[in-house]
């Protein structure tokens, strides 16, 4: 069976700011110093599916940004383009519909364009398997992350302690619920169970299983993907997308059908992953010098400890301080305490009510 990647890119990042702006989202920023996040996403699915078959969900704003980005990377008919942010369960139905109508069913994975993954080799033996389990059998298959420490950032997967055997791999667990991010003591006791998996966002299905359950959990969005698909390949399809997306009911995928469906398994990965969705995350993409401090670019330090600092034009200078996230923007500087780095998005939110546009 065919095989396809679908990467989500169409948010604005606003909890990244100031490296993440409207006019540059964070999936197009490089952060490792070897290449934008979207095209370290593509170039990581590669061992297990082919250039050809993979396509990019983003925001109609960001259309020829993403052109631009992934340029011989991608057909470019394989870029969709969203005339509004109506949340993952619509930007996945479409990209179902768009494969079902136009290439015929296939297993599809679901992955976020501003994930980092340390172990690209680990984390395509884990994909791999779960492209088969999708293949062979109607579930939706989902893959948790071993937690290393009891994260409150993460949502969790709570699993059947014994393995699935009826799946075939001997490494599918049956989900028992979908959790949402936890408190402190919480997560400690998930974290010593060991029933317990960060949810990572990533899926893998077939594109007609995953549709069968849009009309069965999501049968107004299901409606509204159907116009669409019945648009799909006339002279008419992007008027209608442009008529129909917009009002679609937002919801994520979470929340519409995962929590609710009853045939979810889940795969365990340990490879590195790491949610980028805040600045406290550039902690794991860079080495630990001798006190802890993540840099990256020119730094010089004096008795300062477990900080994030990221420069790009500027020497960063930091003296006694201790648990702090440095960020030099473009024509802006954040400084914020690690524990607060949740709260960016209320300085953009500032920002944008003060009408200070020109910094966002």
């Amino acid at each position: 069976m065919k095989r396809y990647g679908i990467i989500m890119a169409g948010g604005s990042g606003t909890r990244f700011w100031p490296l993440s702006r409207k006019k540059l989202p964070k999936q197009f920023l490089n952060l490792t110093g070897k290449d934008s996040m979207l095209n370290e996403t593509i170039d990581r699915l590669l061992p297990v599916i082919a250039g050809e078959d993979i396509f990019v969900v983003t925001n109609e704003a960001y259309t020829e940004l993403t052109y631009g980005t992934v340029e011989g990377r991608l057909r470019p008919d394989h870029i969709l383009s969203e005339p509004a942010a109506r949340n993952t369960a619509a930007c996945i139905g479409y990209a179902a519909m768009e494969i079902l109508r136009k290439y015929g069913d296939g297993v599809m994975g679901i992955f976020a364009s501003d994930h980092y993954i340390r172990d690209t080799e680990g984390f395509c033996r884990v994909l791999e398997q779960a492209m088969t389990e999708a293949e062979r059998t109607d579930r939706l298959v989902t893959i948790g992350i071993r937690p290393t420490f009891p994260s409150t950032g993460y949502g969790y997967i709570r699993r059947e302690t014994k393995t699935d055997a009826d799946t075939g791999t001997g490494e599918a667990h049956k989900v028992k619920e979908f959790v949402e991010k936890p408190d402190a003591e919480t997560a400690k006791a998930y974290f010593s169970s060991g029933d317990y998996l960060w949810n990572s966002g990533m899926f893998v299905w077939k594109a007609s299983v995953i549709l069968e359950q849009f009309a069965k959990l999501l049968p107004d969005i299901y409606a509204d993907l159907l116009r669409i698909g019945d648009s799909m390949g006339t002279a008419q399809e992007k008027e209608v997308i442009r008529e129909i997306y917009p009002n679609i009911h937002k919801i994520s995928v979470d929340y519409g059908i995962m929590e609710r469906a009853d045939n979810v398994v889940v795969l365990e990965g340990d490879f590195g992953w790491s949610d980028v969705g805040s600045l406290d995350a550039l902690g794991g993409l860079y080495p630990s010098d001798e006190n802890g401090n993540q840099r990256f670019g020119e730094q010089v330090s004096l008795d300062t400890a477990e900080c994030i600092s990221y420069s790009k034009d500027k020497l960063i200078a930091l003296i006694g301080v201790k648990d702090l996230i440095v960020v030099e923007g473009e024509e802006t500087i954040l400084v914020c305490e690690k524990n607060r780095a949740q709260d960016v998005k209320q300085i953009v939110e500032k920002l944008e009510a003060d009408g200070k546009m020109r910094y966002l």
